[in-house]
């Protein structure tokens, strides 16, 4: 339970500081001492919590439900009706995606390359983005590829860009919790340990939003991403 909590408090701090990172890095921390199907299930509550408060702090909410109803139902088909083995199965395949997924995700996060905007494509791009999201949360629980670079093509202001992440955040989380209901991953799932997980969580962002003003964002964000590949690629080659 300590490590949990540890694990929950740096996620936090990152979430804090550079916005985004909670579910990932809990994911691929849990997982090295408990099984991904468990991780995911603890980090059911604390993603949902941070995600919906990072969702309702901006002023844009209904219009970016009518701009990205598409990717929203796209995650929740794709996660519900992934092509790509899941994680609550068996399969060791689980882990080794886990792990090439925080290397994708730290590589992006370096590079820090914005995509061009898809203009009138964004029509029909938003749902199969949304889709791969989907499928790659099913089988890993890790969200924020390839949203996360799909996002910030869209040319949104800073403060509707955390709301629009916010928003792909929630609906992941909660179409992962179906998901996992729907495979009975949630019955024994330790909802007191999911819930007490939230007050590392919360004191995390609030250390990481102190942090940011004193320590320069940009090196820790190179810090935080080469982390990530090294940590990925531990878990995707043992």
């Amino acid at each position: 339970m300590i490590a949990i909590m540890l694990i929950f408090l740096f996620a936090g701090v990152v979430k804090g500081m550079i916005g985004l990172g909670l579910p990932t890095i809990s994911m691929g921390l849990l997982s090295i001492i408990i099984s991904p199907a468990n991780a995911a299930s603890i980090l059911i509550i604390p993603s949902l919590a941070t995600n919906i408060w990072q969702l309702f702090i901006g002023p844009d909410f209904f219009h970016l439900i009518k701009r990205l109803w598409g990717f929203i139902l796209g995650i929740f088909i794709g996660t519900l009706f992934s092509i790509l083995p899941n994680l609550t199965s068996t399969s060791s395949w689980t882990e080794t995606a886990l792990g090439v997924m925080l290397i994708m995700y730290g590589i992006w996060g370096l590079i820090a390359t914005r995509l061009p905007s898809p203009g009138n494509a964004e029509t029909w791009l938003s749902p199969l983005i949304g889709y791969i999201t989907g499928s790659i949360t099913a089988a890993t629980g890790v969200f924020v590829i390839p949203a996360v670079p799909y996002l910030q093509s869209l040319q949104l202001n800073k403060n509707a860009l955390v709301q629009a992440l916010g928003l792909a955040f929630t609906a992941s989380t909660i179409a992962l919790a179906i998901h996992l209901s729907l495979d009975g991953k949630l019955d024994n799932a330790d909802l007191y340990l999911s819930t007490l997980s939230l007050i590392p969580a919360i004191a995390g962002m609030y250390i990481g939003q102190y942090l940011r003003e004193i320590i320069s964002e940009t090196a820790f964000r190179r810090c935080f991403f080469i982390g990530l590949i090294i940590l990925g690629t531990y878990m995707a080659i043992f």
